[in-house]
């Protein structure tokens, strides 16, 4: 057990860096915490930005990781509104944005990732928004409310979760929505063109119009205000707003400046951990969407930026930094909600990795799961308006990276409970 004179500081006020400073407490770290958030805001969890609280269906006070008054019961010391700008490793110090100089003996980054910018003409008219902390849904839920009431028009640039969620709640708010995507298909880095298709169908029944193989080209304004958006093909679509949703990046150049090892961006990016969630220095972690960590079982490093991986990987990383023998072997998941269709996704099979699709159950009625194969092993799973199979889909992906087969008339058959589809043991 680590001494209880010793001090663990936290970098990051997200969902990674809340539950971690949980997880020191509840494994009887008796030492000082301290969390250090670049944000005014306390903790808080990033899916409800995209879903709940920018439709208006959950309140503001949802989405907080914890009370604000828990951080002070647990003895949890709070720097809020305050960015560190350096890490000096061999004094084992950080510095924060007021001069304040704060040693630790481990240190976890949790620094998460920031919005892709557009590099276009027009991109930093006043209209032209990012959804990725609390204040940017704040903003993003009184625009698309107002785009609503005055029948306005959200160009949005990028068919990803984040754009698609976006369209769904402006679409609630009565706003027109027009989604301009370069690839054939939304979504199409994570369903593949064979699921592609289901979200189009979903959104166009919606009134929602896409436009796919171009992109954003300028943004036209006047005063400062949007007043249209331009394609590669030099068409101009009207809009009194635009939502950049076109990726994130890592934050790492505090890492960087450190000179802790990276991945390379072709590669994801992020700061390189270990299975446990240990940089290049044994004193300092990373956890959440910042890590780049070797998976044990796919045998790959993988940069995961969601919820579940920010949830359970701080946990993680705490336990490794209190020198407990950490594995971290979950499988990504993932959950969207987009009108009445709701999913979640285990497993990771990107394009180009997988050689067979297998769907179960009625895709006409978006009631199903897809398996995404390769060599009969399933690589992912997800399922559409059918709940509770997360975890059998989830041992599937596990057999599936051991290098179980399946019988694929079996899988796709939903008569065939899933837990079956696996061969004895």
């Amino acid at each position: 057990m680590v001494d209880a004179d010793q001090t663990f500081v936290i970098v990051g006020g997200g969902l990674a860096g809340a539950k971690a400073a949980e997880t020191l407490r509840s494994e009887g770290f008796t030492g000082r915490v301290i969390l250090i958030g670049e944000e005014r805001d306390h903790p808080y969890e990033r899916p409800p930005l995209s879903k709940g609280y920018l439709s208006g269906k959950e309140e503001r006070d949802s989405v907080y990781v914890h009370e604000p008054a828990w951080y002070a019961q647990a003895d949890i010391e709070l720097h809020l509104g305050q960015p560190v700008t350096a890490l000096d490793r061999a004094a084992r110090t950080v510095r924060l944005g007021d001069g304040t100089t704060i040693r630790y003996d481990k240190l976890l980054l949790a620094t998460g990732a920031e919005p892709r910018r557009l590099d276009i003409p027009g991109s930093g008219l006043a209209g032209v928004h990012h959804l990725r902390v609390l204040s940017h849904a704040d903003r993003l839920q009184g625009v698309l409310s107002a785009l609503g009431r005055d029948n306005g028009h959200l160009v949005i640039a990028g068919a990803g979760w984040i754009g698609l969620e976006v369209a769904a709640a402006a679409r609630g708010y009565g706003a027109e929505v027009t989604v301009v995507e370069p690839a054939p298909t939304p979504l199409h880095q994570v369903v593949g063109p064979e699921l592609g298709q289901l979200f189009t169908d979903l959104h166009s029944e919606h009134g929602v119009r896409f436009l796919f193989g171009t992109r954003l080209t300028e943004i036209v304004g006047q005063d400062g205000m949007v007043l249209a958006a331009r394609t590669e093909d030099g068409e101009e679509q009207p809009a009194h707003a635009v939502l950049a949703a076109i990726g994130a990046v890592p934050r790492t150049a505090l890492a960087e400046t450190a000179g802790l090892a990276l991945v390379d961006r072709a590669h994801g990016g992020g700061v390189a951990v270990d299975a446990a969630l240990r940089t290049s220095d044994p004193d300092i972690h990373a956890a959440g969407d910042v890590a780049a960590a070797h998976h044990p079982l796919l045998g790959m490093r993988l940069r995961v930026e969601h919820w579940a991986n920010a949830l359970n990987g701080g946990p993680a990383a705490a336990r490794a930094m209190l020198g407990q023998d950490v594995s971290y072997d979950r499988i990504p998941y993932f959950f969207s909600d987009q009108y009445d269709l709701g999913l979640e996704y285990s497993g990771w099979a990107p394009p180009g990795s997988y050689d067979q699709v297998v769907l179960r159950g009625d895709v006409a009625k978006r009631q199903f799961i897809a398996f995404w194969l390769k060599d009969r092993r399933v690589l992912a799973g997800m399922n559409v308006n059918v709940w509770d199979v997360t975890a059998p889909i989830q041992d599937l992906v596990r057999a599936g990276a051991a290098g179980t087969t399946v019988d694929t008339d079996a899988l796709g058959d939903p008569s065939v409970p899933l837990p079956s589809v696996l061969p004895a043991p």
